[in-house]
């Protein structure tokens, strides 16, 4: 589930295909067993109860994937913030490992800007490694002077260090946050039924039931706004690294 919500495109080609077999299916139905007219009054109610259900939680799945999606730009804002600020920061150690925290620092930065960016899983893993020695070594630059000489100063930059790596680990956690497969699976069902309702309590002709594409091409344009807002790589609609470009400039200058 998972690999196929993370295909915005996927998603609406899938669903519509389904939503508006299931209609079909309901028409289908209908025409081996005809409905009297409390029956088709009856009906109605369930199918509107089924639509307003599955409007609901339509609702909840986007309102779901637009805090997620806040959230991930939110702790973009963080990480650039962090990384400015110890850049500031490790001023304040000895010139020799300012130098050098700086040095590394501005190649995090890069790589950061890069995994907002990339795409390409192949990419993604190297940049993943590369985050990590960077992390890796930024921090000793940071402990060896803290270490033999614990002052407020070096511990101020260490503990800096540390809110820059932390930011990264929360921005991760976030990028892996999606909707449960579960809930993905509630709306399915939830929508195929309501479309085999819609079908089966159709009035209309064999041919006119044609016309009843409309729904499921509702439903399925709702699936892949959500499966693209939830979606951090495989939609249009994504956290671009405005706040770390603009970081930048603010530490190439010091």
């Amino acid at each position: 589930m998972a690999s196929l919500t993370n295909s915005p495109l996927l998603v609406f080609a899938a669903s519509f295909v389904t939503l508006w077999l299931s209609t079909r299916l309901g028409a289908w139905i209908r025409r081996h067993r005809e409905l009297n007219e409390n029956e088709h009054e009856d009906l109605n109610v369930i199918a509107g109860a089924v639509l307003t259900l599955l409007g609901l939680i339509i609702g909840f799945s986007f309102s779901m994937a637009i805090s997620r999606y806040d959230q991930r730009k939110q702790y973009e804002e963080e990480e650039a913030n962090a990384i400015g600020t110890e850049y500031l920061r490790v001023g304040l150690l000895p010139s020799a490992s300012a130098a050098k925290a700086r040095d590394l620092l501005r190649a995090y930065l890069q790589q950061r800007i890069l995994f907002y960016t990339t795409r390409d899983g192949r990419q993604l893993e190297q940049i993943a490694g590369a985050t990590s020695q960077l992390q890796a070594d930024m921090w000793a630059a940071v402990e060896a002077p803290a270490t033999v000489q614990p002052v407020p100063t070096f511990a101020l930059a260490a503990g800096g260090m540390n809110d820059v790596i932390n930011s990264q680990g929360y921005t991760l956690a976030a990028w892996r946050n999606h909707i449960p497969s579960a809930g993905w699976g509630l709306m399915i069902v939830i929508a195929i039924c309501s479309n085999v309702l819609v079908g089966y309590n159709a009035r209309q002709s064999h041919a006119r039931i044609k016309s009843f594409f409309v729904l499921p091409l509702i439903l399925s344009v709702s699936f892949l706004l959500i499966a693209d807002i939830d979606s951090p790589r495989g939609g249009l609609i994504r956290v671009h690294p405005v706040n770390l470009l603009g970081a930048i400039p603010q530490i190439s200058t010091h």
